[in-house]
């Protein structure tokens, strides 16, 4: 296993400056600095301005001025507004990314950009209301399954399809293979088209509560399609 890499510090990009000046090679500077040759070299290289050469001040400057510094959300108020506007309207990530793009007739954002920083707010506020912006208002990522297989084979008296009769197979006989006796009314009567009504109106009443913004100065949407509490009637 190698040893971790850490990057230059201020004092060692001094030490460069200082040994260059004097007229050392890359390996001279290396071996002083107990660095790689070639750190040294891709320091330099990346580093020298074309009037001014190496400096340290200017090198420190470029270093920092390459690293990330947060989501593209955190950083451009009308992007940050189109995605939370929809959002609030009970939009996905998937859906606000790609409407964007076909708007704009390029991709703007991707959907696991918006996700990301949802969540980067949720563990960096713990502020919780955040996940209501996502179409299952999940505040961790990833599936939640049943522990120890299939909720299949939970079912009692389950019978394997490779067993059903014979006559079920041409689809002659009436009520043969219907899931009608496995159905209890209120499962019939949620999955009846004719009793399903919109996102909206199935919904437990109540006002969403006020979400959260990034900072004094930026305001969100206030009044998300919350999954457990929706709009006023």
């Amino acid at each position: 296993m190698g040893r971790k890499y850490e990057q230059l510090s201020l004092d060692e990009r001094c030490e460069i400056a200082r040994l260059q000046a004097d007229g050392c090679s890359h390996r001279q500077i290396a071996a002083a600095l107990d660095r790689s040759p070639s750190s040294i070299s891709r320091e330099v290289r990346r580093n020298s301005g074309r009037a001014i050469g190496y400096r340290p001040t200017y090198a420190q400057e470029q270093t920092q001025a390459r690293r990330w510094s947060g989501s593209r959300l955190n950083h451009d108020p009308d992007l940050r507004r189109a995605v939370f506007e929809r959002l609030a309207k009970g939009w996905s990530p998937e859906q606000v990314a790609g409407r964007l793009a076909r708007e704009a007739g390029h991709k703007v954002i991707s959907y696991e950009t918006i996700y990301r920083f949802i969540y980067a707010q949720i563990a960096r506020t713990k502020d919780y209301r955040w996940r209501h912006y996502l179409p299952r208002a999940k505040s961790k990522r990833g599936l939640r399954g049943r522990k120890g297989g299939s909720s299949a084979t939970f079912i009692e008296g389950r019978v394997s399809v490779a067993k059903r009769p014979i006559a079920a197979s041409n689809r002659k006989t009436p009520g043969i293979g219907k899931p009608t006796s496995c159905c209890s009314p209120d499962t019939a009567r949620r999955s009846s088209p004719s009793m399903s009504a919109s996102p909206a109106s199935s919904l437990p009443p109540g006002r969403p509560p006020r979400l959260p913004s990034l900072s004094p100065s930026i305001s969100l949407p206030s009044s998300p399609v919350c999954r457990e509490s929706c709009a006023e009637p």
